[in-house]
């Protein structure tokens, strides 16, 4: 049985990596029951696969992950176990049977959209700004010492208020290929926004059909 779990990562969770965020949902997995399916081989690991990594310090109300399970379960059930199993700042949104035979979840990623909040002090000729990146030819950026095109990454930018007064939104939706995927930090510094002053939020994961 391959699960679809659909869940938010919010509060102090923010700042925990991909890997601890593996070991923390497969930790949840054992303390609910879960007959989780392992790999075969001299290390055998559980059966999980997450979309898509999240950076450190972003909070997600989009992430989901795959879990293969040896037996079948009743879904209802299994969500309650699992959230009782979670920390209180990652919330279950959703439970699916997906298919065993479709391919690796990560593999579907196309896009992510992103909310990054902003201080009014950084939205000086916000629209303008926004509107001259996209029309960019290219955007070269260096990440692990490498120098990549961000242009082709940015699908659309667009600025809108925020629920606070002090404070504007920018909305992102980015590419995610093979070997290159779009950072809303990357695309805030190249719009002259410090990444550190701004709060993104994932908001939702694009899958091809």
């Amino acid at each position: 049985m391959r699960l679809r779990v659909a869940f938010s990562k919010q509060g102090a969770l923010r700042y925990i990596g991909h890997l601890d965020l593996h070991t923390l949902l497969e930790r949840a997995a054992r303390r609910a029951a879960l007959p989780l399916v392992y790999s075969q081989g001299f290390h055998p690991a559980p059966k999980i696969q997450i979309a898509a990594a999240l950076p450190l310090g972003f909070s997600s109300r989009a992430e989901m992950a795959d879990l293969w399970l040896s037996e079948d379960r009743d879904l209802v059930s299994l969500r309650a176990d699992l959230q009782s199993a979670l920390p209180r700042d990652i919330q279950i949104l959703d439970v699916q049977q997906a298919d065993d035979r479709a391919p690796a979840l990560q593999t579907l990623v196309v896009a992510a959209e992103y909310e990054a909040t902003i201080p009014d002090e950084f939205a000086s000729d916000l629209t303008s700004r926004l509107a001259a990146l996209m029309e960019a030819e290219s955007l070269p950026r260096v990440r692990r010492g490498k120098t990549y095109d961000l242009r082709p990454l940015m699908e659309s930018l667009e600025a809108a208020p925020a629920e606070s007064s002090g404070e504007t939104r920018v909305l992102l939706r980015l590419a995610a290929r093979e070997g290159a995927t779009g950072r809303p930090d990357e695309v805030l510094a190249a719009l002259g926004i410090p990444p550190e002053s701004a709060r993104v939020e994932r908001i939702r994961l694009i899958f091809r059909d």
